[in-house]
């Protein structure tokens, strides 16, 4: 991770968590919030496939989610771009809320979610005891987790990544940044990371998201480096002056947890991963969520088992 324990604690409760521990259920089967594209995302949704009965053996977790008839989400509905609630319709859109529903309909046959809001602190015990049967919310990989729950995936790379100006077409990856003028938050450690890889860029340091954000909009600062996912919100909210070019350049990978005492359930979402990388699905989704907010084609999705822990 491209940021400090202090404001990890902060990005990860504002991107990957919420700030209740609460229940709520819906289908999140149609877009409305999260800068999902909604037919293109619809589409991702209708699409997707479903398991083959074989594939779903008496006793495994699998066969209790679809005999419940919906999957138990441990998430978030406050991460714009990955898994954003609606007020006013209740529906939930982003890439991680649309894996969760293409994961419900492979196991049950219909996107039906259970979505229980997580914090940072409590992903692992909800795990553990049976609260939730997956959680899909920017988790990234580590050791340390993984001697608690096991990993499927990845799913999903991000890492430090580069906001700039809306018009501006000089800066389109990391290379570019060299001879600029590049800000990030004084707490994270990005600064070190745009010394590595543009070494002749001129790093200024501000306390807040907000402050890097509004030194690109004046003019102040070329670009903003900090975490994929804290810049995502930031385009996401104010698309008509700032975005996200390039993909990440420090990597943290992304995967979703799942119990450690139900190694079925590993394997069998590794293998759906797969499946959806493989048809399509996969990028589809990226594009009418992620894709929405950063310019490019869709990256090839990292490939499952390739951290270790998953």
């Amino acid at each position: 991770m491209s940021i400090s324990p202090r404001h990890r604690a902060f990005s990860a409760a504002a991107l990957a968590a919420a700030l209740l521990l609460t229940a709520a259920c819906g289908d999140t089967s149609l877009p409305t919030a999260g800068g999902a594209n909604a037919d293109a995302y619809q589409s991702v949704i209708d699409n997707a496939p479903v398991a083959a009965a074989a594939d779903i053996p008496v006793g495994s977790l699998m066969a209790t989610i679809r005999d419940r008839g919906e999957l138990v989400q441990g998430g978030t509905d406050t991460a714009a771009v990955f898994s954003l609630t609606d007020p006013v319709s209740g529906k939930t859109t982003g890439f991680d809320a649309g894996l969760a529903a293409m994961l419900a309909k492979y196991i049950t046959g219909k996107p039906a979610v259970k979505l229980v809001q997580v914090q940072v602190t409590n992903r692992e015990a909800l795990l553990q005891s049976g609260s939730v049967d997956a959680v899909i919310a920017t988790y990234t990989i580590t050791p340390k987790r993984a001697e608690k729950v096991a990993f499927a995936g990845p799913y999903y790379s991000s890492g430090n990544a580069i906001l700039v100006e809306r018009e501006d077409t000089a800066i389109t990856g990391v290379a570019d940044l060299n001879g600029k003028t590049v800000c990030t938050q004084t707490s994270s450690t990005a600064a070190q990371n745009i010394a590595q890889h543009a070494p002749s860029a001129r790093i200024v340091l501000f306390d807040t998201n907000a402050q890097c954000v509004q030194a690109v909009q004046q003019g102040r600062a070329d670009a903003y480096v900090i975490d994929q996912a804290l810049l995502l919100g930031s385009a996401h909210r104010e698309p008509d002056k700032v975005k996200v070019v390039g993909e990440p350049f420090t990597s943290e990978p992304y995967g979703i947890g799942v119990p450690l005492d139900h190694p079925e359930m590993k394997i069998f979402v590794d293998d759906w991963l797969r499946k959806i990388q493989a048809d399509g699905s996969w990028a589809a989704l990226w594009r009418a969520t992620v894709g929405d907010i950063v310019e490019g084609d869709a990256p090839a999705p990292p490939a499952v088992g390739s951290v270790a822990g998953s």
